[in-house]
């Protein structure tokens, strides 16, 4: 069974107790995929046995530091692990998938001391609108949204993700300035929606669930509703929840949702 492993789930704020910027991994059939890469996820998917030689791929919907600032650590834990122990990743390269270029060099760049040719294990993948990988185990399809406040003119840097597993759907918002942007990707139906509150009212985002074919849905990326108040937006969860009847709660650090 697939089955997602919160690593982080706040916004970028300041540190928060016991909350990370935001950072998931898909776990399916052994295989790890990894969506954003906040800044504490390497630490939380060591401590949380996860096999990171395991992992194939990694999608970053945006590139501002509470979804990057973790990346150069994970690709230097990485590095550790093939070169102290003499592993592995399941394929030769890691697929990385992220809107600007210049982010991963710059953690190349880090990871290396400034010798990125020494580092041959990532493979950069751009972003765009449509199909960007899929293999044996899950799809991933990639759309544009106007969290960055952009008109397409210089291409989009700010994408939201459908996930196709084991028969299921996710959508993972990304950051978006609209709920609606979402539509498409949702489509008819909907197993789990990962929908962030660093931007929007969580009434205002359940208003617009409750009113899709959604099943389930968690909320990430928290904003200063659910940190500051967050016994009332459970609660407020819950009432959605028993009224409507799509299954709605509040994801945690190292939660891990089966699909």
């Amino acid at each position: 069974m697939a089955k997602i492993r919160f690593l982080g789930t706040c916004s970028g704020t300041e540190p928060i107790l016991g909350m990370h910027h935001t950072s998931f991994i898909l776990e399916t059939n052994g295989v790890n995929y990894w969506f954003d890469a906040g800044e504490n996820c390497s630490y939380y998917a060591f401590t949380s046995s996860v096999d990171v030689m395991n992992t194939k791929a990694l999608f970053i919907s945006h590139t501002h530091i509470d979804h990057t600032g973790g990346l150069a650590n994970l690709l230097h834990s990485i590095r550790k692990l093939i070169v102290r122990e003499n592993r592995s990743l399941i394929n030769e390269k890691l697929k990385v998938f992220i809107p600007k270029k210049e982010i991963l060099d710059c953690a190349v760049t880090l990871v290396t001391n400034g010798r990125p040719n020494d580092f041959d294990i990532v493979e950069y993948n751009s972003v765009q609108d449509g199909v960007l990988f899929e293999d044996r185990n899950v799809k991933v399809t990639a759309l544009h949204n106007r969290h960055l406040g952009e008109d397409g003119s210089n291409g989009w840097h700010s994408y939201s993700y459908l996930i196709e597993v084991e028969g299921k759907k996710i959508v993972f918002s990304g950051d978006v300035k609209n709920s609606v942007e979402l539509d498409e990707l949702i489509g008819s139906h909907c197993d789990l929606l990962l929908h962030e509150t660093g931007h929007h009212k969580v009434e205002k985002v359940l208003d617009y669930v409750v009113s899709k074919p959604v099943k389930k849905m968690r909320f990430i990326h928290h904003g200063r509703e659910i940190i500051n108040e967050p016994i009332k937006c459970e609660n407020l969860c819950a009432t959605y929840s028993e009224k409507y009847g799509v299954d709605i709660k509040i994801a945690r650090d190292l939660n891990v949702e089966e699909i």
